[in-house]
């Protein structure tokens, strides 16, 4: 679906015109939306519009980095927004001119709606223009970043909180699912920090020049992003080896007390294997205490070692 709207010189919206109305008509600026275009739709891209058709090629081919191209006449730009409920990403491409910006974009955006429904609201058309709605679309995209950062800052949160008790096979499923969430942010937003910053510091895209304070907050949100989720990044790691370092410590202990309990019945196992030989004449054999001397003797040892053991911390 194509949808068009255009501003008059008396600044009023005209909506629905055709792409020719457009082109032969004398509108100020106007903006084309391709939402979810169809292969028809997308000829239009080639012709009435001229395109370079590697842009065009970078339109088609799902799913590109984010980045921006100069043209003779046009800039184009690929940026990319996250879908809050599969954490995915999703292309959305702009044509910027001199009089116009066209999205497109194969499947729906919350942002470009938003923006759409504002502009057609709006009581002041004379302060929006194409790197205006540029702007707000980028701005719109960029805060819808941080819910996802924030959700993923909860469930970090909730899986350090419960972390004790749980199997290590359940915490690292965890981790490692959010780490890849925080993986997939991370494809998008440092790639758009980076275009954002292209903008900033480009000498050709002079129609930024008296809103260069918008796209640095822009950047600056982009910079904070970026950071916390390196810090996310880090407090997933730090939460698997605290983990396998506590489990590996319980682990110590109670190989530490097997072998405390196998020292001690070592002797005493000396002992029952010497005196359970089957010889004719062995010492004490026949002696009428010898099966309580041997008890005794095999009772004070365990104690003697157990009382060294302690002695030494082993038992701590």
């Amino acid at each position: 679906m194509i949808r068009t709207i255009a501003v008059s010189k008396n600044y009023e919206l005209v909506k629905d015109l055709t792409i020719m109305d457009l082109l032969n008509g004398d509108f100020p600026w106007y903006w084309i939306d391709f939402n979810l275009p169809t292969d028809e739709e997308i000829e239009f891209l080639r012709d009435p519009f001229h395109f370079h058709p590697l842009a065009i090629e970078d339109c088609i081919h799902h799913l590109q980095r984010p980045k921006l191209d100069y043209y003779e006449d046009h800039t184009f730009f690929v940026t990319q927004s996250l879908n809050p409920q599969t954490i995915t990403r999703e292309e959305i491409d702009f044509f910027l001119g001199e009089n116009y910006i066209i999205t497109f974009h194969r499947q729906p955006s919350t942002e470009i709606e938003e923006v759409w429904k504002r502009f057609t609201l709006s009581t002041s058309l004379d302060k929006w223009d194409p790197s205006h709605v540029l702007y707000i679309i980028l701005d719109k995209m960029v805060d819808n970043y941080f819910p996802l950062v924030y959700q993923i800052e909860d469930m970090l949160n909730e899986i350090d909180e419960n972390s004790k008790g749980r199997t290590m096979e359940a915490l690292l499923e965890d981790l490692f699912e959010t780490r890849h969430h925080l993986l997939s942010l991370r494809h998008t937003i440092t790639p758009m920090r980076d275009l954002v910053y292209r903008i900033l510091n480009s000498g050709r895209m002079t129609f930024i020049q008296g809103k260069k304070e918008y796209f640095s907050d822009i950047h600056d949100h982009l910079l904070k992003l970026s950071e916390m989720i390196e810090a996310n990044r880090e407090l997933t790691t730090d939460i698997r080896d605290s983990y396998i370092s506590i489990n590996s410590h319980q682990t110590n202990h109670v190989m530490k007390v097997l072998t405390v309990i196998t020292t001690i019945f070592m002797p005493l196992t000396f002992i029952a294997g010497v005196y359970g030989m089957n010889f004719q004449y062995m010492p004490e054999l026949t002696w009428k205490y010898g099966y309580f001397a041997t008890i005794g003797l095999m009772i004070l040892v365990a104690i003697g070692m157990s009382i060294w053991f302690k002695k030494k911390g082993w038992f701590k």
